[in-house]
């Protein structure tokens, strides 16, 4: 009976850390529940970055005493002092009859200190209840901790034929409006949205949220001979949300300073070919600023170097229900010239939206 409520109370708890989505970043989503004599007397979750964790507002939203309550909470109590207190040390001084814990928390300054704090004030803890959810629903920061570089979704709309613009480079609209606002939503919980060069001249993108409430990713521009327009849209709103320029040596050296100056940071990376930046060197670097996710919009390109690169952790691809026939194609060459050879995925989940055919997918490793 015990494992059995333990499943019902953690499914509780997960719900409660996905109301943190797109709010929390790079901060982990964490959910936590209180259980007294069977019955839930106290409920919290990680609302925003740099305020309460989940277990603080569990306990400030108790009704009764939680003290030898049960605690349960999806990711490891946090041990260490950040922009907030360690947890534990709440936890410790309520001294709970045992707290359950989805999985370990693989952040080195936490990584099972946490959990055997507890333990040694003689608290049960028990650990890996639902941990396959758990690790799941914040695979983003698991992959930065594990990997040091950010959890990178491919994301991009293209007709039934594979045509992500016509052959006059025209892209606006394939997919639906209910689509656009899904994308936004997508872009609006991850730290970064990246396109390259030919989309920025092509589009002139904002690449901002603005169909759906949540807050700007930061804009990364890969442009390897700084060709970027004066008049672009990302350079003339620099208050909406931060813009960064990846170029190469090659680039223009007076038109990098006026862009430093105008408050553009534009990072030097190298190039895997004339024209083509490196990509995994472009995630590196992210990745040391603590940019834990990235979203990449295009172009093909753009597309074509991540999945060449094997850098892709998912996939997002809108299908329209159109035929373009002759047009730009959302992949180009990627080397392989056998079908055992291909690229294969995993898909996730398949939904309908306005019409279009949403695919979510994540490559086989």
């Amino acid at each position: 009976m015990e494992a059995d409520s333990d499943i019902g109370f953690m499914k509780r708890a997960l719900a409660l850390a996905r109301r943190g989505m797109g709010k929390v970043s790079p901060n982990p989503m964490v959910g936590a529940v209180i259980v007294k004599d069977g019955r839930i007397i106290g409920e919290g979750w990680h609302r925003e970055f740099g305020g309460k964790h989940a277990e603080i507002n569990a306990i400030e939203s108790a009704v009764g005493d939680p003290r030898g309550a049960v605690f349960y909470v999806t990711l490891e109590p946090c041990s260490h002092q950040g922009k907030t207190p360690p947890c534990v040390d709440r936890l410790i001084e309520i001294a709970p009859s045992r707290v359950v814990v989805g999985t370990a928390d693989p952040n080195p300054l936490v990584s099972g200190r946490g959990i055997a704090a507890l333990r040694k004030h003689g608290i049960r803890t028990d650990v890996g209840v639902l941990e396959e959810e758990c690790r799941r629903l914040n695979e983003v920061f698991f992959t930065f901790m594990e990997r040091g570089t950010p959890f990178v979704t491919l994301k991009y709309a293209q007709t039934l034929d594979g045509r992500i613009a016509s052959s006059r480079g025209d892209s606006r609209w394939i997919s639906s409006y209910k689509s656009r606002r899904f994308a936004h939503r997508l872009r609006s919980r991850h730290d970064a949205v990246l396109v390259g060069i030919g989309t920025v001249i092509a589009d002139d993108p904002e690449l901002t949220v603005r169909h759906v409430r949540g807050r700007n990713p930061v804009r990364i521009v890969a442009d390897s001979r700084l060709r970027i327009p004066r008049e672009a849209r990302l350079l003339k709103d620099a208050e909406k949300a931060r813009t960064f320029i990846f170029t190469s040596t090659r680039a223009d050296k007076t038109k990098m300073e006026r862009l430093r100056k105008e408050g553009v940071k534009v990072i030097l990376v190298d190039e895997e070919e004339p024209g083509r930046l490196d990509m995994m060197e472009i995630f590196a670097v992210l990745g040391q600023m603590g940019l834990s996710s990235v979203l990449v919009e295009g172009g093909s390109g753009i597309i074509t170097s991540c999945l060449a690169r094997g850098c892709v952790d998912r996939l997002v691809v809108i299908i329209a229900p159109r035929i373009l026939g002759a047009g730009i194609d959302a992949v180009g060459d990627l080397g392989i010239a056998a079908v055992d050879r291909s690229l294969n995925l995993l898909v996730d989940k398949l939904s309908v939206s306005g019409g279009d055919i949403i695919i979510d997918a994540r490559p086989r490793k």
